[in-house]
């Protein structure tokens, strides 16, 4: 059967991540976001290091804090989500135990990424 489509047409979507440039555009641009994140959280933990829990629970307590901490925490998960996910989908070649692998994994970066954002959430409004 002859097609009108180009060799590039044809390839393309047949990988197995099926959107491998939008994954790695997405990993890239959360590595970018992660390096200001990042030393902000070192340096804000180097300038609390001996402070007792009100004044942790204080500094987090503020709203700019709080939101930078829920960008780091979201930022994180989903950064080693798609870390995994690339992992699970180039080394696991049983298709059930990758579908099984996958699906775990992904609740498992959800829960542990709502748990964090939860307990912010918590000392933000409760103290």
């Amino acid at each position: 059967m002859r097609t009108m489509r180009t060799p590039m047409a044809r390839v393309r979507g047949l990988g197995a991540a099926r959107d491998g440039t939008g994954h790695w555009w997405m990993q890239k641009l959360l590595s970018l976001a992660l390096i200001p994140l990042t030393i902000w959280f070192v340096a804000s933990v180097i300038a609390l290091a001996g402070a007792d829990h009100a004044a942790v629970t204080g500094w987090l307590g503020n709203p700019v804090a709080a939101g930078l901490m829920i960008l780091l925490v979201i930022a994180t998960f989903y950064h080693g989500l798609l870390g995994v996910q690339a992992v699970v989908e180039d080394y696991v070649h049983n298709e059930a135990a990758k579908f099984a692998l996958l699906i775990g994994l992904k609740g498992l970066h959800i829960v542990l990424g709502l748990t964090g954002v939860l307990a912010v959430l918590t000392i933000l409004f409760q103290g």
